[in-house]
């Protein structure tokens, strides 16, 4: 068995903190459950269920007690995150500074205003 090996695996067992399985070889290994998918998980019970087939990813192989680190997100499509950019002028207008510039003396105005009243 190899790091980064795809292989066919039944679940045997399933605790709050991942699930076990079997594998076609006849090793044993373990789904943390930060490794089932991407996210949260708020119910594993309601993610995985016992006696079901998976096709798992081997992260990490011990070879003295042939255990196995499993993985069930490496093997999740990639989901394309679009950039949004965030731009605080309107660039399909090209107005530019222009409203700036032109409120810029009533916000003085306003402000020596509030200053003489205090």
């Amino acid at each position: 068995m190899k790091i980064g090996q795809k292989i066919q695996g039944t679940i045997t067992a399933i605790k709050p903190y991942g699930a076990f399985v079997s594998l076609e070889d006849g090793t044993t290994g373990l789904i943390h459950i930060s490794e089932i998918k991407t996210g949260y998980i708020d119910n594993i019970y309601q993610a995985l269920s016992v006696g079901q087939d998976v096709l798992v990813q081997v992260m990490d192989y011990d070879e003295y007690s042939h255990k196995a680190s499993l993985s069930l997100r490496t093997l999740e499509e990639e989901k394309r995150h679009y950039q949004h950019r965030h731009r605080f002028s309107n660039n399909r207008l090209n107005i530019g500074f222009k409203p700036l510039e032109e409120e810029l003396p009533v916000w003085i105005d306003e402000s020596l205003a509030f200053l003489r009243k205090e």
